[in-house]
Protein backbone atom coordinates (compact mmCIF):
# COMPACT_ATOMS: atom_id res chain seq x y z
CA UNK A 1 0.00 0.00 0.00
CA UNK A 2 1.44 3.31 -1.22
CA UNK A 3 1.53 5.54 2.03
CA UNK A 4 -0.56 9.24 1.87
CA UNK A 5 1.21 12.00 0.32
CA UNK A 6 1.25 14.65 2.75
CA UNK A 7 0.00 17.97 1.17
CA UNK A 8 2.72 21.38 1.34
CA UNK A 9 1.15 24.37 1.94
CA UNK A 10 3.09 27.32 0.03
CA UNK A 11 2.47 29.96 1.95
CA UNK A 12 3.47 33.42 1.40
CA UNK A 13 4.55 36.57 3.55
CA UNK A 14 3.14 39.87 2.83
CA UNK A 15 4.78 43.15 4.86
CA UNK A 16 4.30 46.98 4.56
CA UNK A 17 5.69 49.85 6.15
CA UNK A 18 3.97 53.40 5.60
CA UNK A 19 6.80 55.78 5.91
CA UNK A 20 10.15 55.41 4.83
CA UNK A 21 11.94 56.08 8.29
CA UNK A 22 14.30 53.84 9.01
CA UNK A 23 13.98 51.76 5.86
CA UNK A 24 18.05 51.69 5.14
CA UNK A 25 18.78 50.45 8.41
CA UNK A 26 20.20 46.78 8.78
CA UNK A 27 17.05 45.69 10.29
CA UNK A 28 13.73 47.51 9.60
CA UNK A 29 9.91 46.82 10.54
CA UNK A 30 9.29 44.96 7.52
CA UNK A 31 12.33 42.70 8.87
CA UNK A 32 10.65 42.11 12.18
CA UNK A 33 7.42 41.40 10.37
CA UNK A 34 8.78 38.71 8.35
CA UNK A 35 11.00 37.30 11.19
CA UNK A 36 7.72 36.84 12.87
CA UNK A 37 5.56 35.53 10.24
CA UNK A 38 8.73 33.20 9.28
CA UNK A 39 8.51 31.54 12.82
CA UNK A 40 5.00 31.24 12.82
CA UNK A 41 4.92 29.34 9.51
CA UNK A 42 8.08 27.08 10.99
CA UNK A 43 5.71 26.54 13.70
CA UNK A 44 2.94 25.23 11.56
CA UNK A 45 6.18 22.92 9.14
CA UNK A 46 4.13 19.32 11.16
CA UNK A 47 0.92 20.39 9.54
CA UNK A 48 2.73 20.99 5.60
CA UNK A 49 3.37 24.70 6.11
CA UNK A 50 6.44 25.94 3.25
CA UNK A 51 7.41 29.12 2.71
CA UNK A 52 7.77 30.09 -0.71
CA UNK A 53 11.23 31.94 -1.16
CA UNK A 54 9.12 35.35 -3.05
CA UNK A 55 9.28 38.63 -0.79
CA UNK A 56 6.52 41.02 -1.20
CA UNK A 57 7.20 43.78 0.21
CA UNK A 58 6.41 47.32 0.58
CA UNK A 59 8.16 50.02 1.93
CA UNK A 60 7.27 53.55 2.42
CA UNK A 61 3.35 53.01 1.00
CA UNK A 62 0.00 53.23 2.62
CA UNK A 63 -2.05 50.85 3.35
CA UNK A 64 -5.11 52.88 2.30
CA UNK A 65 -4.88 52.04 -1.19
CA UNK A 66 -4.26 48.21 -2.55
CA UNK A 67 -2.58 50.14 -5.51
CA UNK A 68 1.28 48.77 -4.40
CA UNK A 69 3.78 46.49 -6.27
CA UNK A 70 4.25 44.01 -3.73
CA UNK A 71 0.98 43.35 -3.19
CA UNK A 72 -0.22 43.44 -6.50
CA UNK A 73 2.58 40.81 -7.36
CA UNK A 74 1.17 38.74 -4.29
CA UNK A 75 -2.17 39.22 -5.76
CA UNK A 76 -0.93 38.16 -9.34
CA UNK A 77 0.75 34.86 -7.52
CA UNK A 78 -2.70 34.03 -6.04
CA UNK A 79 -4.62 34.31 -9.07
CA UNK A 80 -2.03 31.93 -10.61
CA UNK A 81 -2.09 29.74 -7.86
CA UNK A 82 0.68 30.08 -6.45
CA UNK A 83 -0.22 30.31 -3.11
CA UNK A 84 -2.08 28.80 -0.31
CA UNK A 85 -2.23 30.72 2.31
CA UNK A 86 -1.00 34.59 2.82
CA UNK A 87 0.63 35.55 6.18
CA UNK A 88 0.74 38.73 7.52
CA UNK A 89 1.81 40.49 11.11
CA UNK A 90 -1.10 42.17 11.45
CA UNK A 91 -4.55 42.89 9.59
CA UNK A 92 -3.46 46.58 8.61
CA UNK A 93 -0.37 45.61 7.17
CA UNK A 94 -2.58 44.11 4.30
CA UNK A 95 -4.95 46.82 4.01
CA UNK A 96 -6.83 49.92 5.95
CA UNK A 97 -9.85 49.99 4.80
CA UNK A 98 -12.50 47.38 5.22
CA UNK A 99 -14.11 47.16 1.72
CA UNK A 100 -10.25 46.63 0.35
CA UNK A 101 -10.24 43.68 2.90
CA UNK A 102 -13.51 42.71 2.07
CA UNK A 103 -12.54 42.52 -1.58
CA UNK A 104 -9.08 40.59 -0.63
CA UNK A 105 -10.90 38.02 1.22
CA UNK A 106 -13.43 37.10 -1.00
CA UNK A 107 -10.75 37.15 -3.84
CA UNK A 108 -8.67 34.91 -2.06
CA UNK A 109 -12.07 32.54 -1.23
CA UNK A 110 -11.91 32.50 -5.05
CA UNK A 111 -9.02 31.45 -5.52
CA UNK A 112 -9.17 28.78 -2.57
CA UNK A 113 -6.97 30.95 -0.60
CA UNK A 114 -6.47 31.11 3.21
CA UNK A 115 -5.11 34.13 5.67
CA UNK A 116 -3.25 34.56 8.65
CA UNK A 117 -2.42 37.55 10.81
CA UNK A 118 -0.08 35.92 13.20
CA UNK A 119 -0.05 38.57 15.58
CA UNK A 120 -4.21 38.66 16.42
CA UNK A 121 -4.92 34.96 16.28
CA UNK A 122 -6.69 35.90 12.97
CA UNK A 123 -6.40 32.37 10.69
CA UNK A 124 -9.47 31.44 7.74
CA UNK A 125 -7.36 28.38 7.48
CA UNK A 126 -10.52 26.81 9.86
CA UNK A 127 -13.92 26.64 8.35
CA UNK A 128 -15.33 28.91 10.83
CA UNK A 129 -12.90 31.67 10.53
CA UNK A 130 -13.14 32.15 7.06
CA UNK A 131 -17.15 32.55 7.85
CA UNK A 132 -18.46 36.49 6.73
CA UNK A 133 -19.26 36.92 10.57
CA UNK A 134 -15.68 36.26 11.35
CA UNK A 135 -14.76 38.45 8.99
CA UNK A 136 -16.14 41.74 9.43
CA UNK A 137 -15.66 40.90 13.58
CA UNK A 138 -11.81 41.57 12.94
CA UNK A 139 -12.29 44.01 10.68
CA UNK A 140 -8.78 45.90 9.65
CA UNK A 141 -10.58 49.75 10.81
CA UNK A 142 -10.19 48.05 14.77
CA UNK A 143 -6.54 48.69 14.02
CA UNK A 144 -6.53 51.67 12.62
CA UNK A 145 -3.86 54.34 14.46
Amino acid sequence: MKPAERKVFRRAIYTRKSTEHNLDLAFNSLDAQREACEAYIKSQAHEGWRLIPDHYDDGGLSGASLDRPALQNLLADVRAGRINIVVVYKVDRLTRSLADFAKLVELFDQHGVSFVSVAQSFNTTTAWAGSPSMCCSRSPSSNAR
